[in-house]
């Protein structure tokens, strides 16, 4: 089989956007893998005769019977789909990967060109794309301001190269303007998931609040029916449907304008006891070593913080951690941050444009849930995060690293100053950079580049 010949399942979305689920040309589809694996756990006779049953009569059959009508879920973990969604803005990518289980990947922000990328506008009104215009181009012209501060402020040292350098002042400048940047602006991600994980995420997503997220997952779920023909015929209970709408609709999306602005614990719930047998475990983890998993018996720990949204995505691809998911407002105002980057002329230019910006989105007459596309990136959420002993040491010994976003840094530094402080009797190790915020010439390492091609 050629590239050529392999049948992708495509789903066509609003604007430029569409969903793919990828045919990777495997003989045994993954359907046929669930079927075999579950074969083998109901009969003890061989492998071989499980591959000669699936060659005889293929894998629909069993699949129909058992997976879709017996209702035995398990059987679609052994399976796998890998979907692409493209052209959807920043709201639908954080819906889909809201989920402990999710795994996949979402196009970086730093090597997107903005001059370019759509930005989605629900008002449908020319006002509506003129003040998303106008953000673009201040964040544009921004930009190019701030790279050539940066080349000022930090010129190139005789033993740095010159295109590394240049990559990471661009790098460390669209960090300062990414959040100028509207969460409508369309992104690209891959999902790879089990099939029975999702069948049940697509029934969060069709009951979403945002008609942008229930259109993606239409356009998933009819993608995947056509890929997968035995898997995704679930009947549908229309009082399961209507708990998951009324749910989404009251309580999905958090915001709390009386909460902390720091990093603050607002309930302590680990097992002392387990705490003193672990006592050794907590102490002398080495870095870079992920503690026991075990650990996680002792319960939970949750934090409350406010922080841009703009990093608010970073902090979400910790998958272990229960977090809520923040309604993007102005109502908490801009991340004192970017602002704090910026020369001086340039930071009153960015404070006026703000205001009159925040104006003139409030003028749309828009409800709070489509008003977040209009919102940039640098305005601040409410962030709710509970977690075990091994998510949070992971979570703050990660993101306090010199190569994070600062915004998050000093939430994951602060986060684990408070772990340290509540479990100095219990002799609680934590591997943290505390190192001071700088411009990091390393920085610009961190990509993806295709190697050129080597002679023969």
């Amino acid at each position: 089989m050629e590239f050529e010949d392999l049948k992708h399942v495509r789903r066509k979305l609003t604007g430029n956007g569409f969903v793919l689920v990828l045919d990777t040309g495997a003989l045994i589809t993954p359907e046929a893998n669930a079927m075999i694996q579950a074969l083998h756990s109901r009969s003890i006779g061989g492998i071989d005769a499980h591959l000669l049953k699936l060659a005889q009569k293929g894998a629909k059959q069993f699949m129909d019977t058992y997976y879709v009508g017996y209702g035995d879920k398990s059987i679609g973990d052994n399976g796998t789909a890998t979907i692409f969604v493209e052209g959807m803005s920043m709201l639908v990518a954080k819906a889909i990967q809201d989920s402990m289980l999710y795994n996949g990947q979402e196009a970086s922000t730093r090597y997107i060109d903005f001059s370019k990328q759509a930005f989605a506008n629900p008002a449908g009104s020319a006002r509506g794309s003129k003040s998303l215009e106008s953000l673009r181009s201040f964040h544009l012209e921004g930009l190019e301001e701030m790279k050539n501060e940066l080349a000022n402020r930090h010129p190139r040292q005789n033993e740095e190269d010159e295109k590394v350098w240049r990559k990471a002042i661009n790098a460390r400048a669209f960090d300062i303007m990414r959040g100028t940047l509207p969460a409508s602006a369309a992104t690209n991600l891959a999902w790879h998931t089990t099939l029975r994980h999702a069948a049940d995420h697509l029934l969060r997503l069709r009951n979403h609040t945002l008609p942008e997220v229930r259109e993606a997952a239409k356009a998933m779920h009819e993608a995947l029916d056509e890929m997968f023909p035995s898997s995704f015929k679930q009947k549908l209970y229309e009082a399961t449907e209507e708990y998951t709408r009324s749910w989404m609709e009251l309580q999905y999306y958090y915001l709390r304008t009386d909460g902390p602005e720091k990093a603050t614990l607002e309930h302590f719930g680990l097992d002392r006891t387990l705490l003193n047998e672990y006592r050794s475990v907590l102490a002398n983890r080495p870095k870079k070593t992920e503690p026991p998993k075990f650990l996680g018996e002792c319960g939970t720990m949750r934090f409350s913080f406010q922080l841009d949204f703009g990093s608010y995505r970073d902090i979400q691809r910790h998958r272990a951690l229960i977090q809520r998911m923040p309604l993007l407002t102005t109502e908490l105002g801009f991340h004192p941050w970017y602002l704090e980057q910026m020369p001086p002329a340039l930071r009153s230019k960015t404070e006026s444009f703000l205001a009159q910006y925040s104006k003139e989105i409030d003028s749309l007459g828009l409800t709070d849930l489509e008003t977040q596309y209009y919102v940039p990136m640098g305005y601040k959420v409410s962030c709710r995060i509970s977690g075990d002993l091994p998510s949070l040491i992971w979570l703050v010994e990660l993101r306090s690293g010199i190569s994070v976003h600062p915004t998050l840094r000093i939430v994951a530094q602060d986060i684990g100053a408070l772990m340290l402080k509540e479990l100095k009797d219990y002799d609680l190790t934590l591997h943290l950079d505390e190192s001071e915020d700088r411009f990091n010439y390393k920085r610009s390492v961190q990509d993806i580049v295709e190697k050129p091609a080597i002679a023969i």
